[in-house]
C-alpha cells in the first residue's frame, strides 16, 4: 500500500522517506535536538537541505522521566511554531495524542497527523478523520507505546487497522513503538523488535521507525543521549533492511547519508 503525505509517496516502490524532528520541547531527553520558537525557521531550512522529506512537530516530551505540561501549553507551543513557519515550503507532520492540539493545528499547514495512542481516543480519531490527512498511529492498547514484547506488538498494530477501518482512515501509516515508553518495557523488547521488524511488513501498510538516540541503544552502548549516533546510525541501517518506509530521526544529514548507501546496495 502506498500512502501519499503531500505528493510524498511512501510504501510501495517508493524510496526510504526521512522524517526530521523538529523538537520544541525544552523537556527532551535529548536537549541538543531542542529548537527554541525563535530559530525553528532556521532549523527547519536546515533540515531540508539535509535532505528532510517531511518535518515532525513535537511540543511534548513523553520520556518516562519528563516533567509535565499542560495540554494548554502544548497547544500554544504548536501555534505559535506553526505560525513561524507558515511560509516555510516543508512539508509538516504533528506530532500529539491531544484532540485539542490537533484541532488548534488543523488551522494552520500542516500535511499528516501523528498519534502515538494510535487512534484510541475517538475524539481525537473523528478529528483526524475528518481532516483527511494521512494519519501515523503508533501501537497502544492502554497507554502510548504500551507493548511489552513482539506479540503484544502485533496484537496492538492489529489493533489499530480496526480502529483505521472504524473512522474510514485509510492512509495509514503503522509506527510500531520502538523505545521505552513504559517502564515494564526491556531493553530486550526494543532489540527483538528491531531484529524482527520485516514480520510487520504483512500488515500491508507503510511502516514507521522510530529509534533514534533511544534508551534501549544507550543500555548497549553505556552512553547518554548525545553520544548515541553512531548506534543510531547502525539501527537505521537494520530497519532499512527490515522494510522500513519513513524513518523519524534526529539527525537528518547523516541519516541521509545511511539512507543512500543502502539504496546502493539494494537496487
Amino acid at each position: 500500500m502506498e500512502v501519499r503525505i503531500k505528493g510524498i509517496g511512501i510504501g510501495n516502490a517508493n524510496p526510504p522517506r526521512l522524517m526530521g524532528v523538529l523538537n520544541i520541547s525544552p523537556e527532551s531527553f535529548f536537549s541538543d535536538s531542542f529548537t527554541p520558537l525563535e530559530q525553528v525557521t532556521t532549523r527547519v531550512e536546515e533540515m531540508l537541505r539535509a535532505g528532510a522529506d517531511i518535518i515532525d512537530i513535537g511540543a511534548r516530551s513523553t520520556a518516562l522521566t519528563a516533567p509535565p505540561i499542560t495540554v494548554a501549553e502544548e497547544k500554544e507551543r504548536v501555534i505559535h511554531t506553526l505560525q513561524n513557519l507558515e511560509h516555510s515550503g516543508a512539508v509538516f507532520s504533528l506530532d500529539t495524542m491531544y484532540p485539542e492540539v490537533l484541532e488548534a493545528a488543523l488551522r494552520y499547514e500542516i500535511s499528516a497527523v501523528n498519534d502515538i495512542s494510535g487512534l484510541s481516543n475517538e475524539r481525537y480519531a473523528k478529528i483526524a478523520a475528518d481532516s483527511g490527512l494521512p494519519v501515523i498511529a503508533m501501537t497502544a492498547h492502554n497507554r502510548p507505546g504500551d507493548p511489552t514484547d513482539i506479540t503484544s506488538t502485533h496484537t496492538a498494530l492489529k489493533e489499530i487497522i480496526c480502529r483505521a477501518e472504524q473512522y474510514n482512515i485509510d492512509q495509514l501509516i503503522l509506527d510500531p513503538g520502538i523505545g521505552k515508553w513504559i517502564a515494564e518495557r526491556s531493553s530486550e523488547a526494543d532489540w527483538e523488535l528491531c531484529r524482527r521488524f520485516s514480520e510487520l511488513k504483512s500488515y500491508g501498510y507503510p511502516l514507521l521507525a522510530a529509534a533514534s538516540r533511544k534508551t534501549f541503544i544507550g543500555d548497549c552502548l553505556n552512553k547518554p543521549p548525545h553520544e548515541r549516533l553512531y548506534g543510531s546510525l547502525a539501527i537505521l541501517y537494520a530497519l532499512l533492511e527490515g522494510g522500513a518506509d519513513i524513518l523519524r530521526v534526529h539527525d537528518v544529514a547523516p541519516s541521509k547519508d545511511i539512507v543512500k548507501v543502502f539504496q546502493m546496495m539494494h537496487p
